[in-house]
């Protein structure tokens, strides 16, 4: 196992004890609150402050399947995934810290006369989390039910074989008419606590994403 030391004297240590008051340590009826406030945010930034330097990385998220389906209900995406964490990203989630990871397509129709008509743009996004007294991953679209897997792997394969999604309803694409489908999946730093995001969106290791897929749909 890796072992990380990390220094009292960092400046995130004195960006942490700016964000309370003076009288955080003093007794009275809030003291157990104030306590795990202070434990909650101490063990943040400590994470935050161990994230090493930003480096290239060669980590992405392919898409290995992606088709668009016309049902009753309206048009789904039928997607596939692959993507590995790094060692960064485990031991985040293993800190406690839930990961984010949304998707998202849009729909545009050429248009020679005019600029492309945008058609359908929407998002999903699903996280992955962990408990450390059940050891138990918990991972589902944000909003919805969550399930529960006794193996990382098993929980990031919902992420990496979601179910089909119905993206738009019958009627918000023309029938017959060309689309051009541009999809994009990763992991989405906007979820993840402010005192983490500013590290996180310059370290390396959490810049998992795809590049863009696009290709054509004719609507049915």
């Amino acid at each position: 196992m890796r072992e990380r030391r990390i220094s009292v004297a960092t400046p995130c240590f004195a960006q942490f004890f700016a964000l309370f008051p003076t009288d955080i340590f003093s007794t009275g009826p809030l003291v157990t609150q104030r306590f795990f406030r202070l434990l909650a945010w101490q063990l943040l930034l400590m994470f935050a402050c161990a994230l090493s330097p930003a480096r290239a990385s060669e980590e992405t998220v392919e898409i290995t399947r992606a088709t668009i389906e016309a049902a009753e209900e309206g048009y789904r995406l039928s997607a596939a995934y692959s993507f590995e964490l790094n060692h960064g990203l485990e031991d985040a989630l293993l800190y406690g810290m839930p990961l984010y990871f949304t998707t998202e397509i849009e729909f545009t129709r050429p248009r020679w006369y005019w600029v492309d008509e945008k058609a359908v743009r929407v998002k999903r996004t699903f996280s992955i989390s962990y408990n450390v007294l059940t050891r138990q991953y918990h991972v589902g679209p944000v909003g919805n039910v969550r399930q529960s897997f006794p193996t990382l792997e098993d929980a990031l394969f919902l992420i990496r074989r979601p179910s089909r999604w119905v993206v738009a309803p019958r009627g918000a694409l023309k029938v017959g008419e060309v689309y051009n489908v541009t999809l994009r999946m990763g992991m989405d730093r906007d979820y993840l606590p402010k005192p983490i995001q500013v590290n996180a969106f310059n370290n390396s290791e959490w810049r998992l994403a795809s590049n863009k897929k696009t290709f054509l749909y004719r609507a049915e």
